[in-house]
């Protein structure tokens, strides 16, 4: 449950979780990109979640609270484990193989108007107007992306022939209908139970890929295989864990815009370490994507309350 407490801000505890949230999901851009040269992008998924299902097994351990999931609870967290965890970190890990991590994370960066869109027809919550227009203004900064995409940067690096972008899309697409199914849950589940789940359901839909992981391991070096575990450990147990203690101790959409702070901390990252930097067009493509996201997160003024007029003449008269 959220906890609103606008007026006294947020204190210290949640400062430090958003900062280690922010840090760990951009972190995860870059470790996939490295490690994405030796282990494919199922078995990379896979290896993910298997040190992510069980060191978020010991946070649920721990807090020993367990709640029994209806069949319809069953089936939603069913849903939210396969696409979000499952579908999100393959077609992820396989579009970085063609696009630098800063173009990834910018495109990625639409789910939440995708989650707004979703709610707004399937929720019936509705799509106001400047939901609407941040979507339009998404979609031209997505096109944008991929037409930049397609152009080397002034290192020569080719980025692809625009199907990277296409997993993106697909990566931002099963996140935000995850979003979708994983909303209704937390109602009467704990965020912790319901994130395991999700995780272990997540890593049952990988274990095709297996083999793979196993044949790759063995022939990749020990920074990639840290990098496996780095991604399990950080940015999958300890960011979920850090993002929920911050959603139950403030409003959900002050909290949401933080991630806005990933793509630049990535692209920044990116620099230091690959020495890599998105097309100029994909990075003016990004900064349009955000501010449709900025956009479609306003909200109507209210107009002000009526002041009824008092006739001089019918008082006096009174």
């Amino acid at each position: 449950m959220s906890i609103d407490n606008t007026s006294a801000g947020p204190g210290r505890g949640v400062i430090v979780a958003i900062v280690v949230t922010v840090l760990a999901w951009a972190s995860a851009f870059i470790v996939i990109r490295g490690t994405g040269e030796f282990i494919s992008g199922g078995a990379l998924a896979l290896g993910r979640l298997v040190v992510g299902a069980v060191l978020l097994g010991v946070v649920v351990l721990l807090r020993g609270r367990w709640v029994r999931p209806s069949a319809r609870e069953w089936l939603q967290i069913t849903g939210f484990g396969v696409l979000w965890f499952g579908a999100y970190n393959v077609a992820l890990n396989i579009a970085e193989h063609t696009l630098d991590a800063g173009t990834t994370s910018m495109l990625v960066n639409i789910g939440p108007i995708l989650v707004a869109l979703g709610a707004g027809v399937f929720l019936r919550e509705g799509i106001p107007k400047w939901l609407a227009i941040g979507a339009g203004v998404a979609l031209v900064g997505v096109i944008l992306i991929g037409i930049g995409s397609a152009a080397s940067n002034d290192g020569g690096v080719r980025f692809g022939d625009g199907t990277g972008v296409l997993w993106c899309l697909a990566a931002a697409l099963a996140y935000a209908i995850g979003v979708l199914l994983q909303k209704p849950t937390l109602r009467r589940i704990p965020n912790a139970q319901v994130t395991w789940l999700g995780c272990v359901i997540g890593m049952v839909a990988c274990l095709p890929f297996t083999g793979d992981l196993l044949r790759e391991v063995q022939d990749a070096p020990t920074s990639a295989i840290l990098g496996v575990l780095y991604l399990g450990a950080v940015p999958t147990a300890v960011a979920f864990s850090t993002w929920g203690y911050a959603l139950s101790r403030m409003p959900a959409g002050q909290l949401g815009i933080t991630t806005y702070l990933v793509p630049p901390l990535v692209i920044t990252f990116g620099l230091i370490v690959f020495g890599e930097v998105p097309p100029p067009l994909a990075i003016v493509g990004g900064t349009v994507c955000l501010v449709g996201v900025a956009l479609s997160r306003r909200r109507p003024r209210k107009a002000p309350a009526a002041v009824p007029v008092t006739d001089p003449d019918k008082t006096m008269a009174e």
